[in-house]
């Protein structure tokens, strides 16, 4: 635990902390004033399943906070969560301060884990200022209104609404977790948080890359960025589970995989700074 608070109290302390949750708490503004004053959200935007979120928006604010997910999932959230991960280790020794770190009596392994935990944390707190935004700003523009799902011409509540979006950001936050563990991996191997983000978030490019094209179609159980947008399906009626089970099944194994050689490797590294 003492790892743990440690960790808690150096990001609370770091400006990059609150730069990226000032970005996840504004952006949404941005995304509903744009919409209000776009001519009926046809003609700009994103294509596809997030084109009808953002239709569905301007009849229920409720949508907003489901229709910026989507619109964030696609490269913000990776970004943020490969910055996250990155900064683990990568960001200390290249601050100089890891060293130091290790000098005092801590076990290398329960260090990294504490790092991993709070950059997660970090992911889950952006995360809830994201749906606390959208929801207030879609609201506050569109109102709030019984949410009519995106199939099975069912509405349900406001309250269920609120539960469906709620485990709809969860299921979003275990696949950043993902990402942030792929880039703790990253900040294990290299002395550069640049260069563990790049690395983290290049890789996550090329899977969103290869899942665009059939061919590799036989690549796509496994891809992180495949199952990124399963939570959708908690918009449909009846909910179809199987696509959000094999999600979160994909996105366990990359954190058990990544975060486990991530954590070799730290136990192995030479700290020269």
């Amino acid at each position: 635990m003492s790892n743990i608070r440690r960790e808690f109290y150096k990001m609370l302390f770091q400006k990059r902390t609150y730069i990226g949750w000032a970005g996840l708490f504004i952006v949404p503004f941005l995304v509903t004033v744009a919409v209000r004053f776009s001519d009926a959200g046809q003609q700009h935007g994103p294509d596809g399943p997030e084109a009808v979120l953002i239709q569905l928006m301007r009849g229920n604010g409720l949508f907003s906070a489901v229709a910026t997910l989507g619109v964030l999932t696609g490269f913000f959230l990776p970004l943020l969560a490969s910055m996250s991960g990155s900064y683990t280790i990568a960001g200390e020794a290249e601050s100089g301060t890891l060293r130091t770190v290790l000098i005092e009596p801590v076990s290398r392994g329960p260090l990294l884990l504490a790092k991993w935990l709070v950059a997660n944390i970090y992911m889950a707190i952006g995360m809830a200022l994201l749906s606390v935004a959208s929801l207030i700003i879609g609201s506050a523009i569109f109102g709030a209104e019984p949410m009519q799902l995106l199939s099975g011409g069912t509405t349900i509540s406001v309250g269920q609404g609120l539960l469906r979006i709620a485990a709809s950001y969860a299921f979003v936050l275990v696949g950043m977790a993902a990402v942030v563990s792929l880039a703790t991996l990253f900040s294990t191997l290299a002395n550069s948080s640049l260069t563990a983000v790049f690395g983290a978030l290049v890789l996550v490019i090329v899977m969103q890359v290869l899942g665009s094209f059939s061919v590799f179609d036989f690549l796509e159980p496994y891809l992180i960025t495949s199952h990124f947008d399963a939570w959708q399906n908690l918009l449909r009626h009846p909910i179809v589970w199987e696509p959000m089970w094999k999600g979160l099944i994909n996105f366990v194994v990359w954190i058990v995989g990544t975060t486990g050689l991530g954590y070799v490797v730290f136990q192995r590294k030479d700290v020269l700074t």
